[in-house]
C-alpha cells in the first residue's frame, strides 16, 4: 500500500468480538467500517446473563476453553485479560459486581455495556452501518470488494465476527463458516454448546413432573465434572452445572448426576435406619433433596416404607439412585436455545497472534465463529473481546 494510506477496514457483525476489534484497530490508525446485519449493535450482549451481562470471568485461563488446539487461544487471551476490560468499564464509570466463581456482572446492566462500546467506536470514528446484510465476499489485487444489500464496498482487510448458529430467532447463521469454505478453510464440525439436555419417553415424563425443582449437584460426563445447580424443565434438564457439561456431551452419551456429592448417603441412611426407624424414607429423603424430588424418585424407583423396613441392600440402591444418577438424554434443545456454538472455524487455518488467515492475507476470523469455546460464566465475552482486540492491533499495523 501508498506510504500514509489508511488502512480500510471492514469488520462484519456488530457484537462483542466485531465491536472491540472495529475500536481496537481505529484507534490504531484504520478505517474502519462496522457491518451489522441486525437493526441494532450488540444484541446477544443484551440479553446475556439475564439482562445483566456476566461480561468476563477472572478466572479466564486457556484450560477454561475447549478447542481442536488447547494452546491456540494462549497467545490473545494473555495480551487481553479480564482486567483490561475492566479498565475500560473504569474509564466509563461503570461498575460491577463479582456474583459467584469469578463471574463479573454490570452494575448498570448490560445496555450500559452496548452503550460505552457503541460510544467507544464512535469516538475511535468507526462508521457503523446497521440493517446491512453482507451478499458476497470477492478477492482481488486490491484487497476485497463487498457486496452488500446497500452496495458495494472495497477494502485492504475483512473481518468475520458474525457469531456461530446459537439462537437462531436472534439472527445467527452458519455466515462465517460459508465465507471460511469460499476461502478454503477447514471448518469443524458445529454442535450447540451451553445448552439445556433432552430426554423422552418415561425419562421426560419424570423431568417434567419436576419442572420447576433446582438441586446442587455434581454432574459428569465423559471424564469432565462441574458442580453447580441443575433444574428440571417440562423438556428434560437445565441449570449452570447441566448447561456446562453439554458442552462436552454428544448424542448417545451417558450422565452421571450425583444429588449429595458431599455426603456419604448409605451411612447416613443406616444411621436414620436405626436411630429414626418409625420415620419413612420419604421423610428422611426430603430433608436432604427437595421434597418433589424426593417424592418423584421413591415414587419412581422405591418402596416407600419406614425406614426400619429396609435392608442394607435396599439401602444401597437408594444411595446409588440419588448419588449415583445415571441418566441418557436424548440429546440437546440445539441451537434454539445454546448460549454458544461449539466447533467451527478450525484453528490450524488461523494465527493465533493475529486471528488472520493463513491462506487468504487481509481475512479475519474472530469470537464464536471460531473453533475457541469457553464455559459458561463470561469465558465467551472474554475470548470476544481478546481475539477481537487480537485482530484490530494486527490490522491497525498493516
Amino acid at each position: 500500500m501508498t506510504a500514509g494510506k489508511k488502512v480500510i477496514v471492514i469488520v462484519i457483525g456488530a457484537g462483542a468480538a466485531g465491536m472491540m476489534c472495529a475500536i481496537t484497530a481505529a484507534k490504531g490508525g484504520a478505517d474502519v467500517t462496522l457491518i451489522e446485519h441486525g437493526k441494532k449493535a450488540g444484541a446477544k450482549i443484551l440479553i446475556s446473563g439475564g439482562g445483566r451481562c456476566n461480561f468476563t470471568n477472572m478466572f479466564a485461563g486457556p484450560d477454561r476453553y475447549i478447542s481442536d488446539n488447547p494452546h491456540f487461544h494462549k497467545s490473545a487471551l494473555a495480551r487481553y485479560t479480564p482486567h483490561d476490560f475492566l479498565e475500560l468499564l473504569t474509564a466509563h464509570d461503570i461498575t460491577w459486581h463479582e456474583k459467584k466463581l469469578g463471574q463479573l456482572f454490570c452494575d448498570q446492566k448490560a445496555p450500559r455495556i452496548v452503550e460505552m462500546l457503541v460510544s467507544e467506536c464512535t469516538n475511535a470514528g468507526v462508521k457503523l452501518k446497521l440493517n446491512t446484510s453482507v451478499e458476497g465476499i470477492l478477492k482481488n489485487s486490491n484487497g476485497f470488494t463487498l457486496l452488500t444489500s446497500n452496495g458495494s464496498l472495497q477494502s485492504d482487510a475483512v473481518v468475520i465476527a458474525t457469531g456461530g448458529k446459537s439462537i437462531p430467532k436472534m439472527g445467527a447463521t452458519g455466515f462465517a463458516y460459508q465465507i471460511a469454505e469460499q476461502f478454503e478453510m477447514k471448518v469443524n464440525d458445529t454442535r450447540a454448546g451451553l445448552v439445556p439436555l433432552t430426554f423422552t419417553g418415561e425419562d421426560l415424563e419424570f423431568t417434567a413432573g419436576l419442572s420447576g425443582v433446582s438441586q446442587d449437584a455434581m454432574v459428569i460426563c465423559n471424564g469432565v465434572s462441574f458442580r453447580e445447580n441443575i433444574l428440571f424443565t417440562h423438556r428434560g434438564i437445565s441449570g449452570p452445572a447441566i448447561l456446562q457439561i453439554s458442552s462436552y456431551f454428544k448424542e448417545g452419551d451417558g450422565v452421571t448426576v450425583k444429588l449429595l456429592p458431599d455426603m456419604n448417603l448409605l451411612e447416613t441412611l443406616k444411621a436414620a435406619r436405626q436411630d429414626r426407624a418409625k420415620t419413612n424414607l420419604n421423610v428422611v429423603l426430603s430433608e436432604l433433596i427437595p421434597k418433589r424430588l424426593a417424592a418423584g424418585m421413591i415414587a419412581r424407583w422405591f418402596k416407600d416404607k419406614t425406614m426400619a423396613n429396609y435392608s442394607n441392600a435396599e439401602l444401597l440402591k437408594v444411595a446409588e439412585q440419588v448419588n449415583n444418577w445415571q441418566m441418557k438424554p436424548n440429546g440437546t434443545e440445539g441451537y434454539r436455545t445454546a448460549e454458544v456454538t461449539l466447533g467451527g472455524v478450525a484453528t490450524t487455518g488461523l494465527s493465533s497472534k493475529t486471528m488472520e488467515s493463513r491462506s487468504t492475507s487481509g481475512l479475519y476470523f474472530i469470537g464464536e465463529c471460531v473453533d475457541v469455546t469457553g464455559w459458561l460464566g463470561g469465558y465467551n465475552f472474554q475470548w470476544a473481546w481478546a481475539s477481537g482486540f487480537a485482530a484490530g492491533e494486527a490490522i491497525s499495523i498493516i
